[in-house]
């Protein structure tokens, strides 16, 4: 699994990081908070690879991408997004995002709905609501310790640099700490079909998924019995089910191609 290019381009003022894999129709793959490309998408690239141009970014504090002092938005990501694939020269694609990944990709579709072909949300939300109990009472209080051990030596692999893990988890915290509910008209504008997926022991309620899916027109649902992406990802514990990964990967590429 070596991809074909590398590199970064200058986005908005910061140095963005990107890998591409393999060749056919573009997929976007963005990672969820606290992460990177590989760390959300390894085996995901590695069933797919063959059968799509798969184009990884790592979101600003994120990964190998530069911060910058702002506090992290969705809409935000959504700009760096869509100005790094702009230098890039892909102009249109289908998205696949994970977690606040999935958030970042529901604003591309919003802010950017010319860019985007099909979109896949696995295990995001819009609503404080949405997710299970006791989530943002957590995060209101939340330190450096309670950010998963593998997050945090993916981050030191990537970035040597203590200060810029702190920087990481500082904004990440903030941004949820901080979110507010979307209006659901960010939801029913959706103009490309969609797929959302989500486990049945998430951190957002299988129920809120279930709204997603009544307001976004021309989408699809997939609730599986998994935990937070252990359809997509080996799950904290380093446990892999290969075999609900590949029902997964390959659900999305029957939603891909149909």
């Amino acid at each position: 699994m070596t991809p074909k290019e590398k590199g970064y381009k200058t986005v908005n003022g910061i140095q963005m990081y990107y890998e591409i894999y393999g060749s056919g129709k573009p997929l976007v793959l963005i990672h969820g908070g606290g992460s990177s490309i590989l760390f959300d998408f390894k085996e995901v690239i590695a069933r797919l690879e063959d059968r799509f141009r798969l184009i990884g970014i790592d979101l600003q504090n994120h990964g190998m991408t530069e911060h910058r002092d702002i506090p992290e938005t969705f809409e935000q990501d959504a700009h760096d997004v869509a100005a790094l694939l702009k230098e890039i020269n892909i102009h249109k694609a289908s998205f696949w995002g994970f977690s606040n990944g999935g958030n970042t990709v529901m604003q591309i579709a919003h802010l950017y709905p010319d860019l985007v072909e099909k979109l896949i949300v696995a295990s995001a939300f819009f609503k404080r609501s949405g997710m299970i109990e006791g989530f943002f009472e957590g995060m209101q209080e939340a330190t450096l310790e309670i950010m998963p051990e593998p997050l945090k030596i993916n981050f030191l692999n990537l970035n040597p640099d203590f200060s810029k893990l702190e920087n990481l988890f500082d904004k990440d915290s903030k941004r949820m700490q901080t979110f507010e509910d979307w209006s659901e008209d960010i939801l029913k504008g959706i103009q490309s079909p969609t797929l959302l997926i989500t486990g049945d022991k998430d951190v957002m309620k299988p129920e809120h998924t279930v709204e997603m899916w009544r307001l976004i027109p021309d989408s699809q649902l997939m609730i599986l019995p998994a935990t937070h992406g252990s359809y997509m990802m080996a799950d904290f514990e380093g446990n892999t089910d290969q075999n609900l990964i590949s029902f997964t990967t390959s659900e999305v590429e029957k939603f891909l191609h149909h």
